[in-house]
């Protein structure tokens, strides 16, 4: 299997673009694939700039329903028009951060090859997607301030019920990959331990613990309580984007090498 950072917030490959944003190049033995398409169609251009040809991708995974992981998602359209694209049907309801809206492109809901899903799905023996995370042990404070709009037009609490996980299966191993883990790294580690009563061996993620500085010490203390909850897994964590510096860097000293950064254009060793 082969993993390569299209896009996130940092710089990391010469000639390639980074951005407020997410979307992950994956090929196994049967699929070409995304997670996510970043904030822009920068990713594109760092996948021709790697040698990429994104004509090939045949399924497009959506992690849920903002603007930061599903903006490049038209200019894929026209690139591979044959993808398949899988998304929660909750993901194209009206999000907002604060009044700032952070939702999806609408257009993308008009797409022909656009699959909505309604909870779990199982796409084939490769390739699974699960949502249904209800747990709230240490849930993203910085949710608090992400609202979706409801049927009468106010805002109310977003629970993120529009985010999914994708599982893969390949050669004896099990990745899990996640956007942001809006609903929380720890609940999702255990919905995934509730369907397939082990751990991944690799999880890839956001963990959405960045805040404004200076943290409190009530939020370092869930950072470093979910960084010791993380070693009790038999699994090696990748993280970037929505983690936020001061969060990853504290995570690194906790889990050292079971931790790993996303960079923009890089390959992950699997």
């Amino acid at each position: 299997m082969r993993i390569i950072t299209l896009i996130e917030n940092t710089p990391g490959a010469p000639g390639c673009a980074h951005e407020h944003g997410l979307s992950l190049y994956i090929e196994t033995a049967r699929h070409t694939l995304l997670l996510d398409t970043g904030a822009t169609g920068a990713f594109a251009d760092n996948a021709a700039a790697l040698g990429l040809d994104l004509a090939r991708v045949d399924t497009v995974v959506l992690s849920h329903g903002h603007y930061d992981h599903a903006g490049g998602l038209l200019r894929l359209a026209e690139l591979a028009p044959q993808a398949r694209i899988y998304m929660q049907r909750g993901a194209g309801r009206d999000f907002y951060h604060g009044d700032r809206y952070i939702g999806i492109d609408k257009a993308i809901l008009d797409l022909p090859n656009l699959h909505l899903l309604d909870g779990d799905c199982r796409l084939d023996e490769e390739l699974f997607l699960f949502a249904g995370v209800t747990g709230r042990r240490f849930w993203p404070e910085s949710n608090r301030e992400l609202r979706v709009a409801a049927s009468d037009g106010s805002l109310v609490q977003d629970d993120f019920s529009h985010e999914q996980c994708l599982v893969i299966s390949q050669a004896g191993k099990q990745i899990l990959l996640s956007g942001c883990a809006h609903n929380g790294i720890l609940n999702i580690l255990d919905r995934y331990r509730a369907l397939f009563g082990t751990d991944p061996d690799v999880a890839i993620s956001g963990f959405h613990m960045k805040q404004a500085d200076p943290y409190t010490d009530e939020q370092w203390q869930i950072i470093e309580a979910t960084g010791r909850a993380l070693q009790g897994y038999h699994t090696r964590f990748y993280t970037g984007h929505c983690t936020g510096k001061p969060a990853q860097e504290r995570l690194l000293e906790l889990l050292g090498d079971q931790l790993h950064p996303l960079h923009s254009g890089e390959p992950l060793d699997l």
